[in-house]
């Protein structure tokens, strides 16, 4: 691996709990505990390799369609591991930020994440993006929404690229280099989709709460053996 040509920012689709779960005969919120396990494993990872920004795809918009006692459990669960990791992410200067619409989130979770999001600010060692109640279409919507309403405020004159990007929810943040997704599934299902217009795309059948540093060296050496052109043509 080229410690030169580390990707700046990676994403990762956190598919395979249930699958894991059941695997094992255990509940699937028992996935999602061990998924995020993993989470906390990648994070380490990632600051040893001393990346600087991670998006992960933590409940969708598409998500609410599943069983309210799972939804719930989930809710529960992310209280607990933001609450949890607030003074490891203190402590090894990660910053959160957050993508999606939070109203529908529990108040008590709201809460707690924004309050998290606020004493990690400073972090500078990494930026771990977690993408709750987020689908890249609502997104674009709403972006869509804030330039026109700045249109007609005539704060702007124009819609540029620019202009768009800095009313996503990941303003601020660089375009994602590696997209990862795991347990086989090789689509997008709504995920940054502005935001990943160039980035490599690495699909593992590896189920999300298996996946290990092993895992992730070996998808940034295959990012490492791609030619990203951006629409230019290759130097010979």
């Amino acid at each position: 691996m080229n410690l030169k040509q580390i990707p700046a920012h990676i994403a990762v689709i956190l598919d395979g709990n249930g699958r894991w779960a059941k695997s094992k005969g255990l509940k699937r919120l028992d996935g999602h505990r061990k998924g995020a396990e993993a989470v906390d494993n990648l994070l380490d990872t990632l600051l040893e390799l001393k990346i600087k920004f991670v998006s992960l795809y933590v409940f969708s918009t598409e998500n609410w369609k599943r069983p309210r006692t799972e939804i719930t459990g989930l809710f529960k669960l992310l209280d607990e591991f933001i609450t949890k990791r607030e003074e490891r992410m203190l402590q090894k200067g990660i910053k959160l930020h957050i993508s999606g619409d939070l109203s529908r989130i529990p108040a008590k979770v709201r809460i707690k994440i924004e309050n998290v999001q606020n004493s990690t600010a400073k972090g500078k060692n990494l930026t771990a993006n977690f993408c709750l109640n987020y689908g890249s279409k609502d997104e674009i919507l709403r972006a869509a929404m804030l330039c026109y309403q700045q249109m007609q405020l005539k704060k702007i004159s124009r819609i540029s690229e620019k202009m768009f990007s800095q009313n996503l929810d990941t303003a601020g943040l660089p375009d994602i280099d590696l997209l990862i997704r795991t347990a086989g599934e090789k689509r997008l299902s709504n995920f940054l989709l502005w935001q990943s217009a160039y980035a490599e795309l690495y699909f593992t059948d590896t189920l999300w709460p298996d996946f290990s540093k092993k895992d992730l060296l070996a998808a940034i050496v295959d990012y490492q053996s791609r030619i990203r052109k951006f629409g230019a043509i290759a130097d010979n």
